[in-house]
């Protein structure tokens, strides 16, 4: 706080005691009543004097001090100081007063003069530091008086040694199950979101309506796509576009379809492969553009000719390292509104943060550097900076929104294989039907099926597993995410070898993780074994089953993931396999994954099993497993190069 000082007046002895003027107070200010009748505002500088000095002539009057003049007041020696008080229950209504700061709380002020008297207090103002206040908040983009951004709460809560006070008595939460209003119904928008999905687009609309950016940070299995495309909707109702979403590779071909499927008025360009848009004339064109992390390294000086309305980063995470290539390119885009989606934003330390939110809000946090010296890993650090990324941070756990959510989440991620694995592929199909002609069509779509699940399992592939192989990469994705919040998952294949592949490589990705295996070279007793190791584990963990062998009579509650790593022809065994997590003993809601290669074997088996039905039975009827041979010879036809 500062304090007044002053020179000691200069004051005369021969001066005689008796006084002819008094002081008075009114409103908030102390005038100086001559014996004339008229009143004098005097400079609170003569004011203080005539409290804490010795000054005894005021504006030709002789005079005393103030303090025996007005009972009950009382004076302070250290000036009020310069005051924001904020306030709001959601995004869209958060509102900033600037005023002063005194020792019983915050006086907002309609104008600044000199001096204040609140609650039985007079107070000196330096009207300088009002001045310094007025030109910190002009120069930040905020106003003085009333509505401000979500961007500028944060930029507020950020800010170390700002000139003056602040009042935060803000109760918008991000994080909260429901924030602020629902989002009502979006024109084009042809999906239902649950209330806190509908509640996530609200927040996102307000997000981008300010132009500013956050976390989209729900857990997995809670619709982050779906909230964003609403958002992408509202965007372009208002005439707003275009945007771009990046993502991994492995997840470009499912965003297409959920675009198509929650917003087909939307123009949607997937910039991929070699006929992707050679101009930015082409991508201006579309509403929504799809790219991967890997073409945005590639394509940056195309991308960087526009300026896109919203970026919005799926599987964000993968800026969390700073000096990252795809971390810089990222954050070079030209972009009116930033998204980063991911169900991790805190995923090994606090630190973790700084790169999303450099993304989201340039700046926010400081300099890296100045930001690891002021936040450390301790639970203290963590708390000091919850409430600084708390209006832009986003983020509901399963376990806040289950009341809203079904008990099984079923999710099918389509994929598109890579051109590599799709030539591979194409020359298998080829190289079966010219060896087994139409009649082999049950073994030709039996290897076809194998290479969906690996290609090693029919030839020679890359020593690392992952190589060239999106469903593979998937696996490896949603397992991290489900390791980072502890949490174990079961994966089922019908193959043994890619459970020995997965045995010889998890644990080397992931060597805190719990690994192991029931196929048909487990006894029933040793089966049992494993799963009671299983339980008693304490961490995360997988366990790689066979539908067959471990898709009845196990108890494996334990888990609440299931991944299906590759279709079967009959839905009864999948949603069995299913059912060894989903029980009358999980206490959480099971997110069931179904992975799937589009424009091949893997979806004619989906289409023919009637996946696209909601299998909530642990049963399915009326169907016995056999294949149709027209449903074969689809199989055969169907080409991931067509």
């Amino acid at each position: 706080m500062s304090i007044l000082v002053f020179e000691r007046p200069q004051y005369d002895r021969k001066i005689a005691v008796m006084t002819s003027a008094t002081w008075v107070a009114e409103g908030s200010q102390i005038f100086l009543k001559k014996a004339s009748g008229e009143r004098l505002l005097l400079p609170a500088i003569d004011i203080f004097r005539a409290v804490f000095g010795r000054l005894r002539i005021c504006g030709d009057e002789t005079v005393r001090s103030p303090v025996e003049d007005i009972a009950g007041l009382t004076f302070s020696r250290e000036p009020a100081q310069p005051a924001v008080f904020l306030s709001g229950l959601d995004g869209r209504n958060l509102q900033l007063s600037l005023g002063l700061a005194t020792d019983t709380g915050f006086v907002r002020a309609n104008r600044f003069g000199d001096q204040l008297i609140h609650d039985g207090r007079w107070y000196p103002i330096r009207e300088d530091l009002v001045r310094t206040a007025h030109n910190w908040l002009k120069t930040a983009g905020i106003e003085t008086q009333g509505r401000i951004t979500i961007g500028d709460l944060v930029t507020l809560r950020a800010q170390k040694d700002l000139p003056f006070a602040v009042f935060d008595e803000v109760a918008f939460n991000a994080s909260a199950p429901v924030v602020g209003n629902t989002q009502g119904q979006i024109a084009g928008f042809s999906g239902t979101l649950y209330a806190y999905q509908s509640s996530g687009a609200a927040f996102l609309s307000v997000v981008a309506e300010q132009g500013v950016g956050c976390i989209l940070g729900d857990e997995m299995g809670l619709g982050k796509t779906a909230q964003v495309i609403a958002m992408l909707q509202i965007e372009k109702n208002a005439g707003r576009g275009p945007s771009l979403v990046v993502a991994p590779a492995t997840l470009l071909e499912n965003w297409r379809r959920e675009l198509a499927l929650f917003a087909p008025t939307l123009s949607v360009l997937l910039h991929a492969g070699a006929d992707r848009a050679g101009s930015a004339g082409r991508l201006r064109d579309a509403d929504v553009v799809l790219v991967s992390y890997d073409t945005t390294i590639r394509d940056e000086e195309i991308l960087n000719q526009l300026r896109w309305n919203v970026v919005a980063l799926d599987e964000a995470q993968a800026i969390k390292n700073p000096d990252a290539e795809r971390s810089a390119t990222v954050k070079r885009i030209p972009r009116r509104v930033s998204i980063a989606i991911t169900g991790t934003p805190l995923e090994n330390c606090i630190d973790d943060l700084w790169s999303l939110s450099d993304f989201v809000m340039p700046g926010l946090l400081g300099a890296r550097t100045a930001f690891t010296s002021q936040f450390g890993n301790e639970l203290e650090d963590a708390a000091r900076l919850a409430p600084i990324v708390a209006p832009m941070l986003l983020r509901r756990k399963v376990q806040d929104v289950a009341q809203d959510l079904p008990e099984r989440i079923e999710v099918p991620q389509a994929l598109r294989m890579s051109l590599p694995l799709a030539q591979t592929y194409e020359a298998l199909r080829k190289d079966t039907l010219e060896q087994f002609g139409a009649a082999g069509g049950l073994v030709a779509t039996t290897r076809l099926r194998m290479l969906c699940a690996h290609p090693s399992l029919v030839g020679n592939w890359h020593i690392d597993p992952s190589v060239e192989m999106p469903k593979y990469e998937r696996t490896i994705e949603l397992v991290d995410e489900i390791f980072s919040s502890g949490e174990k998952a079961l994966v089922f294949s019908t193959y043994q070898a890619v459970a020995d592949l997965f045995m010889s490589d998890f644990p080397r990705r992931f060597p805190k993780g719990f690994f192991d295996f029931i196929d048909g070279r487990v006894d029933s007793a040793g089966r049992q074994e494993v799963v009671d190791r299983f339980f008693a584990h304490n961490g995360y963990g997988v366990l790689f089953l066979n539908p067959k062998a471990a898709g009845s009579g196990l108890n494996i509650t334990t888990a609440n993931h299931v991944i299906h790593y590759n279709p079967e022809w009959n839905p009864a065994l999948t949603a069995q396999a299913s059912a060894r997590a989903y029980r009358r003993k999980q206490l959480k809601p099971v997110t069931v994954h179904h992975l799937f290669y589009v424009q091949t074997v893997e979806e004619v088996i989906r289409d023919a099993a009637a996946f696209k039905q909601d299998l909530a039975d642990e049963a399915v009827t009326g169907h016995d497993g056999n294949v149709d041979p027209m449903t074969i010879a689809r199989a055969l036809q169907i080409s991931p190069l067509a």
